[in-house]
């Protein structure tokens, strides 16, 4: 059952950032270059998703335990560590040169875009370096 809910929840998810331009990395692209061809119309898409997250994580946690799960998985570490930081500013990077962020490119790949065919396989390859460099 958790799963068709998961699967639902992502279809969503990926239909919105499709809708919304999150998923055009010329449009994130514009949004980035407040220089150039500045495109403001992504500040509305996320200030909504801010609005929308704020509101559900107090209708989330006001209840005793998650609906698909045993308990919630929140972290106990809520400080930025060095992990976090040198991740934020690579993840920042690579959507700043890519123009996309790994949601909107696992949904693009279904649209078979040229460019999420070779930034996934290589935010995947990058994944996998990652963790093998966390583990040594």
């Amino acid at each position: 059952m958790s799963f068709l809910i998961n699967l639902v929840i992502g279809l969503i998810f990926g239909i919105g950032l499709v809708i919304s331009g999150l998923a055009n990395p010329e449009k994130v692209q514009n949004f980035l270059d407040i220089t150039g061809n500045w495109d403001p119309s992504l500040a509305l898409v996320m200030g909504t998703a801010v609005v929308t997250t704020f509101i559900g994580f107090r209708v989330v946690f006001a209840r005793k335990k998650p609906v698909c799960a045993v308990n919630f998985d929140v972290p106990a570490n809520r400080k930025p560590d060095r992990s976090l930081v040198i991740g934020a500013i690579l993840f920042g990077i690579g959507w700043g040169l890519g123009g996309i962020c790994p949601g909107p490119a696992i949904t693009t790949v279904g649209l078979a875009a040229t460019g999420t065919l070779i930034f996934v396989p290589a935010m995947i390859a990058g994944m996998l370096i990652a963790r093998k460099v966390k583990a040594s």
